[in-house]
């Protein structure tokens, strides 16, 4: 590959260096939430929320109504598994372990378990475009799999003003942007997903009032996009409530 023309590799740089912009948003509905679930992954579809909660002894994969936070499916995961990451792909559901390397493929109607995959290292969230599975790890890399195999297909090293970020855990796709929660913060970053480079942040400290922040309340994670009527969800581990929220971004 020929090298990168001087003024082609200093614009490269500058723009890997642009500071995210920063996005603000307004709460649209508050809804109910499990304060047993220890949200790992989070999806819309059909009207339903599906979620992967964690924690050895208490994983399980739901089917949750929106409106009012009731659990209308449920399967339990072996307590061997620390459950993470969900998402669709077709008719099935895709749920990943945080360190037994292991996945599950189910049936979206019957929760049915139709197979299970392994993968290297561990797992935490995970998303999908029209073409892979996006897993993240806890570290910079997402790693993007084809969705039939799990063969890993190529990765990408999330970078924040060109420095690489860590920390990256449950990931959503919204309109061709990668969405996901920062481990530890209250802060979502939207990425690239080809670049991997963070172009956009969302600040969400204090969305949920300190009225509703008793133990063992855990951090902010899980995020759910409504394709249909554009509508996003957020919500946290062990939290009593999920958010739909509005985003304002800035004008250019």
């Amino acid at each position: 590959m020929p090298a990168l023309a001087a003024p082609a590799f200093a614009q490269l740089v500058m723009e890997s260096a642009r500071p995210p912009v920063r996005i603000g948003y307004t709460v649209v509905n508050t809804f109910p939430h499990d304060r047993d679930a220890f949200t790992q992954g989070l999806i819309h579809r059909d009207g339903f929320l599906y979620e992967s909660t964690g924690l050895n002894g208490r994983s399980s994969l739901r089917k949750v109504e929106l409106e009012t936070g009731k659990v209308v499916q449920r399967v339990e995961v072996d307590q061997q598994h620390f459950a993470e990451g969900l998402t669709d792909w077709g008719n099935r559901l895709v749920q990943i372990t945080w360190q037994t390397q292991t996945g599950f493929v189910y049936d979206l109607k019957t929760f049915k378990l139709e197979r299970s995959f392994q993968f290297p290292g561990e797992g935490w969230g995970l998303a999908r475009d029209r073409h892979h599975l996006i897993l993240s790890d806890g570290t910079a890399t997402l790693r993007f799999l084809d969705p039939q195999t799990f063969a890993e297909v190529r990765r990408v090293e999330v970078t924040y003003q060109g420095k690489p970020l860590a920390q990256i855990n449950e990931l959503e796709m919204v309109e061709g942007e990668l969405f996901a929660n920062v481990w530890g913060t209250e802060v979502i970053v939207v990425i690239d997903p080809t670049s991997g480079r963070v172009t956009g942040q969302i600040d969400l400290t204090g969305l949920l009032p300190m009225s509703d922040r008793k133990p063992p309340i855990d951090v902010l994670n899980g995020i759910a996009w409504d394709a249909q009527h554009k509508r996003l969800f957020v919500t946290g581990k062990l939290w009593p409530k999920l958010f739909e929220l509005r985003l304002e971004r800035p004008k250019p």
